[in-house]
């Protein structure tokens, strides 16, 4: 099942976005941050145990600009449609908002293609949405490949 996030998802949100930040494969986002975005995150919750598989979050840009970014699935889990049921809801969410692109910046290009997503020159984006590359720790040599889709 999936469902917006609540409050007492954050830390888990945290931890499991913290996986892969500690990898090297995402961007991990500090508490605070994810306290600011709670509203932007969905999660994957296992209809048997309750607990939290994935999360995703769609993020505004502009009035016509959203980036699908912090997908992350528990390492036992991945293959098993977790990301792939979650990149469906925000897509089918930023539809709702009536977003005409979306985009991402991924490790895992090939994943997104699935979805119809193109890849892009970074420098195509928007500058708004350079405001969380310049805190970046890969700025300004970010290895990410950014990528959109028209809705």
């Amino acid at each position: 099942m999936i469902r917006k996030a609540q409050i007492q998802d954050v830390k888990v949100i945290h931890s499991l976005l913290k996986i892969y930040g500690d990898k090297g494969e995402l961007i991990s986002r500090p508490l605070t941050k994810l306290f600011d975005h709670l509203r932007d995150f969905s999660v994957f919750i296992d209809d048997k145990t309750e607990k939290i598989l994935g999360c995703c979050a769609l993020q505004f840009c502009w009035e016509d600009l959203a980036e699908i970014r912090s997908l992350a699935v528990y390492p036992d889990h991945t293959g098993k449609g977790v990301g792939t049921s979650l990149t469906a809801s925000i897509i089918e969410e930023a539809q709702t908002y009536q977003i005409k692109e979306l985009f991402t910046l991924t490790y895992r290009p090939g994943f997104f293609k699935r979805f119809g997503f193109n890849k892009i020159e970074r420098e195509a984006l928007p500058l708004k949405v350079w405001g969380d590359c310049l805190a970046c720790v890969k700025f300004p040599d970010c290895d990410e490949t950014a990528m959109i889709k028209k809705l």
